[in-house]
């Protein structure tokens, strides 16, 4: 940081200042992918990604609902429709069977969500999208660090983007990165970042200040060399967790399944068979014990107010979507955790969940 401050160089117009070239071909190096594109958010990054791709009016764009409102409203930015899919009840990511039924001559883009931390199926999608032609962006915006047969989160798409909110597994306050693996495409993502500006500073494309400063950069880049740590702190967290709460029958424990790592963005559990309320008056009682228990996501993005005005969604069209946000709530990993911080959780949840 205080080399930033010395250099003088807090930003550049172009956006590669020196620390952030160091960061992007670092993050680039981390999950295996040629290049890197730094932006100021995790959702600039998205939105860059669908213009990068050219995807835009009349075109669908094929989402989930059980996901931060981000990923669906860059789509709406685009002028794109976003046209959503159910989920996998044990993972909570893209049901593939539901994202191919949903395919139709509109559809050019898909963007499956890493949720929590759990990647997607992304073999399966990709196969699905390498069928119909379809342009895939990863919204691995939970999910740094996660991987699916020794493959990363962010290298299977054509986009893989990512964020660094204050939450995340690593942050730079705000921030995001896009991780690609053609020249092109970091051209052109650059340009974007830069208010569509070309090599003769002039306007070639529709684009944003999307820049992401040098301190950010800085920072990133020292959390990324953290990166290894701090998912193997959570993972012990996880460990520890799960130990402690495996004999509540109510409660159904997430799972990292066979041939996946899982990131630990979040441990979120599903309270069986119980409706919303019942599952909120719990996460208000252990909000009110000192435990910052949160639901993500109360309601799907096809029910909130915007998308029900504007496209017409109903209820009960996304069955296990809608199920899982009648009953999922999360609890924090983070690497601050300490063994007793985990095991007054445990305690609090057993009394209140019995």
């Amino acid at each position: 940081m205080i080399g930033v401050l010395k250099s003088g160089v807090l930003t550049r117009k172009d956006g590669n200042g020196p620390y952030a070239k160091t960061f992007e071909e670092s993050f680039a190096k981390c999950i295996c992918t040629k290049y890197a594109v730094a932006m100021n958010s995790g959702t600039a990054a998205l939105h860059a990604a669908l213009l990068a791709a050219d995807v835009g009016s009349g075109d669908e764009v094929i989402v989930p609902s059980f996901t931060f409102t981000s990923t669906v409203e860059v789509v709406a930015f685009v002028g794109a429709k976003p046209v959503f899919v159910d989920i996998d009840p044990k993972t909570y990511c893209m049901d593939p069977y539901s994202f191919e039924k949903a395919i139709t001559s509109k559809t050019v883009a898909v963007m499956p969500v890493h949720l929590y931390g759990l990647m997607a199926d992304m073999e399966a999608v990709m196969k699905i999208a390498k069928e119909h032609g379809l342009v895939v962006i990863e919204d691995a915006a939970q999910a740094l660090g996660a991987e699916l047969h020794g493959k990363k989160a962010g290298s299977f798409g054509d986009f893989g983007c990512f964020s660094f909110y204050a939450t995340k597994n690593i942050t730079t306050g705000e921030g995001g990165m896009v991780a690609v693996n053609r020249r092109e495409s970091v051209d052109i993502l650059s340009s974007i970042r830069n208010h569509g500006e070309g090599r003769h500073h002039t306007s070639e494309r529709l684009g944003h200040n999307y820049r992401l400063p040098e301190l950010s950069c800085a920072v990133g880049y020292y959390q990324l060399l953290k990166l290894p740590q701090f998912i193997e702190v959570r993972r012990r967290n996880v460990a520890k967790l799960t130990s402690l709460l495996e004999n509540i029958g109510r409660l159904v424990l997430p799972e990292e399944p066979k041939g996946y790592k899982h990131a630990w963005y979040l441990y979120t559990l599903r309270l069986r068979g119980c409706r919303a309320g019942e599952r909120n008056k719990i996460v208000s009682r252990l909000v009110n014990a000192g435990i910052q228990a949160e639901v993500y996501y109360r309601t799907p993005v096809h029910l909130a107010p915007y998308y029900r005005r504007k496209y017409g969604f109903r209820t009960r069209v996304l069955p296990k979507t809608e199920t899982a946000a009648r009953q999922v709530f999360s609890l924090p990993t983070h690497p601050n955790l300490t063994d007793e911080d985990i095991r007054y959780i445990a305690v609090k949840l057993k009394k209140i969940a019995a």
